[in-house]
C-alpha cells in the first residue's frame, strides 16, 4: 500500500505542479512504474479546471469561465502536456529527416509550428468549453487523455537518445498491468454518462491522438516525452470537441 501511494505521489509531483511530501528513497523509475496514476492525476486537473469554470461561470458570462478554465488546468500542470504539443508540432513540422526533428524537440525556443499549434489548441479548447454541457465532462476528459498517453507508452517504442532525453528514465517499459490499471482509472467518472453519449467523444479523442501518434511513428520511429504530451493534447480536444457536436 505505501509502495502505491508514493507511485501516486510521483505522478503527481511528475505531471503537475502541486505540492507532495518528499519521496523518500526516490529512485527515477518510479516514474514510469507510477504510469498507472496518471489519469487519476488528471482527474485531478480536471476538477481543479471544471471548480474554476462553474465558479466562474457565476460571476461572467461568455467564454470567460472557460477561458479561466483552461488556464487553470496550465497552470496546475505548469503547461506540462502544452509544451510538449508545442516542442512536437515544431519538430515533425520543422525537420526534414529523424535526426532533425528530434533536435529541434530539444530545441526550447518556440518556432512557427508549435505557436500556431499552441494558439488553435487553446482555441479549441475554449471554444469547446464554452458549450460544454456539464463540467464533470473535464473531469472525465482530462483522465481520458492521461490514459492514452500511457497506452502510446506501451505500444511504441521510444524514439530519442535515451541519454539526451529532457525527462529521464525515457517513457518505455510500462508493463501491461499498468496499462489495465490506467483504463480502469480512467474509466470511472464515465458511469455518470449515458454510454450512447459519451462514445463519440471517446471516439473522437481516441482519433486524434492516434493520428499523433501514427504521425509520430513515421516521423521518428516512435514517441518521446514531447509527443507524449502531444497525444495528452489532442486526446483532449479531439474529446470535448465530440462532447459538444455529438452531446444532446
Amino acid at each position: 500500500m505505501m509502495r502505491e501511494l508514493r507511485l501516486f505521489l510521483t505522478a503527481v509531483q511528475f505531471l503537475t505542479r502541486l505540492p507532495v511530501p518528499a519521496l523518500k528513497g526516490f529512485a527515477p523509475e518510479w516514474i514510469t512504474a507510477s504510469a498507472r496514476y496518471y489519469p487519476l492525476v488528471g482527474q485531478i486537473v480536471g476538477a481543479v479546471s471544471a471548480l474554476v469554470l462553474v465558479l466562474a461561470a457565476k460571476a461572467w458570462g461568455g467564454a470567460l469561465p472557460a477561458v479561466l478554465g483552461v488556464l487553470a488546468g496550465i497552470l496546475v500542470t505548469g503547461a506540462f502536456h502544452e509544451d510538449g504539443l508545442g516542442d512536437t508540432a515544431d519538430g515533425l513540422g520543422g525537420g526534414h529527416d529523424k535526426t532533425s526533428r528530434l533536435a529541434i524537440m530539444k530545441d526550447s525556443r518556440i518556432g512557427t509550428y508549435a505557436a500556431l499549434a499552441l494558439m488553435l489548441a487553446g482555441a479549441l479548447k475554449i471554444a469547446a468549453l464554452t458549450q460544454l454541457s456539464t463540467a464533470l465532462l473535464l473531469i472525465a476528459g482530462h483522465g481520458a487523455a492521461r490514459a492514452a498517453a500511457v497506452i502510446a507508452m506501451a505500444a511504441l517504442p521510444y524514439a530519442g537518445d535515451a541519454e539526451a532525453a529532457k525527462y529521464k528514465p525515457v517513457p518505455q517499459g510500462v508493463s501491461a498491468g499498468s496499462v489495465l490499471a490506467a483504463l480502469v482509472f480512467a474509466a470511472w467518472p464515465f458511469v455518470a454518462f449515458p454510454l450512447p453519449n459519451i462514445v463519440p467523444a471517446l471516439a473522437c479523442g481516441a482519433v486524434l491522438a492516434l493520428i499523433m501518434a501514427l504521425m509520430s511513428r513515421r516521423l521518428i520511429g516512435g514517441v518521446t516525452g514531447d509527443v507524449l504530451g502531444a497525444i495528452e493534447q489532442m486526446f483532449e480536444i479531439g474529446f470535448f470537441l465530440g462532447a459538444v457536436s455529438l452531446w444532446p
